[in-house]
């Protein structure tokens, strides 16, 4: 049968054991044994399919996979330690010395980090395009250009990419379309129902939800997914079983969790958009929000996160934070508690002013990863830091 979505994140676990039990179990263990010799060559020949060593799979492991795969539209998928061991993972495994990447300029610092610092010590570079520049992206392609890569929405300045036209470009010049899902989650969108084909989260983020484990995943077509896993076999950053657990667990609760998120946001976003010391607002489901079209196309709602531009620069933006009494101070979002940062100077600090800019952060700008706490007390806090 053809289940909606909170019946497959629900009802989507690994078999019963003799136990019978309702609930899967935690399996804590590293390795797993064979009845005899003949069954333990055919397992490593991959004649039987069958757990080896949880580095490699894990009964919890492969629920939680199997869960996101079948939320995301996918074929297969593979679990990570974190966001950005799947985000390295990923590009480990499809690219070779001397290949080449085009990604959104508006991407995490980490995942800048590693396009600008790491990746080119093995030739690997990236040209980036703006993400009001995307009628540029084909003048950035070289013979040697392999993915395209891009986050939608984005972090932390909330900009949306049409991922329908990103797929149109990618197929026309054979590249792979690589889009991280993070902010959106799979309830959201579904970035391989416009062509994508291999989608990341970070399930450190909403997926979890409760700010206690880390972990990251990558799904998308068979084939690029077999890639991943042996590269991932052989390095190493496999999610814990504990985690994985977790993680699927917490994906029965995704749909509810994340609709009260999205109408929270959007009370929030609101009210600020009619603040006098706010200069813009940027969310997603806002009509003043530039790609608010883009976001209606692609997305269920309008995710979590809101962006908006204090006046006053750097120094207010850091007044603001220290005023604020209810709402946490720190770098991690998709919490059930509100959680607020100012990134001009914390998280994107050591950016220039150019850069950030190049990025969508201002000195002013504040992002708020909205929380499931009563709005009206949110928003009583918001304000009075404001005053």
């Amino acid at each position: 049968m053809n289940y909606h979505f909170e019946t497959l994140a629900i009802r989507n676990q690994s078999e019963r054991t003799q136990f019978s039990e309702h609930s899967s179990p935690l399996y804590l263990t590293s390795s797993f044994v064979f009845e005899d010799s003949e069954e333990m060559r055919a397992s490593f020949a991959e004649e039987k399919e069958r757990n080896l060593y949880s580095r490699f799979s894990n009964p919890n492991t492969t629920e939680f996979v199997n869960k996101i795969v079948a939320m995301e539209g996918a074929e297969s998928g593979y679990a990570f330690a974190t966001g950005m061991s799947a985000i390295f993972s990923t590009f480990g495994a499809l690219l070779n010395a001397g290949d080449h990447i085009i990604s959104c300029r508006s991407v995490f610092g980490s995942t800048h980090s590693l396009f600008t610092k790491y990746l080119p010590k093995w030739n690997i570079n990236t040209n980036y395009f703006n993400i009001n520049e995307i009628d540029q992206i084909e003048s950035l392609i070289q013979p040697n250009t392999k993915i395209l890569y891009a986050e939608s929405p984005t972090n932390p300045a909330i900009d949306i990419l049409d991922l329908e036209l990103l797929n149109s470009i990618a197929q026309k010049h054979k590249l792979l379309l690589i889009i991280d899902n993070c902010f959106a989650t799979p309830y959201l969108q579904n970035p391989i129902k416009f062509g994508a084909d291999i989608v990341i989260h970070s399930a450190t983020k909403l997926i979890d939800g409760q700010g206690r484990v880390l972990g990251g995943v990558v799904v998308g077509k068979e084939e690029l997914i077999r890639e991943i896993y042996l590269f991932s076999r052989n390095t190493g950053p496999a999610m814990s079983p504990f985690n994985a657990w977790v993680l699927s667990k917490s994906l029965e609760t995704l749909a509810v969790r994340v609709e009260k998120h999205c109408e929270n946001a959007l009370k929030i976003a609101e009210f600020l958009e009619n603040h006098s010391k706010v200069n813009y607002v940027k969310y997603p489901f806002l009509k003043s929000h530039p790609q608010y079209e883009i976001a209606k196309k692609q997305m269920k709602l309008g995710g979590n996160i809101v962006a908006f531009q204090i006046n006053g620069g750097i120094e207010k933006g850091k007044q603001f934070l220290d005023n604020i009494k209810l709402c946490s101070l720190s770098a991690n979002l998709g919490d059930t508690r509100t959680i607020i940062t100012h990134p001009a100077s914390t998280t994107h600090s050591k950016l220039s002013n150019d850069e950030r800019l190049e990025t969508g952060i201002s000195d002013g700008l504040v992002r708020i990863s909205v929380g499931l706490e009563y709005v009206d007390d949110i928003i009583d806090d918001i304000k009075q830091a404001l005053k």
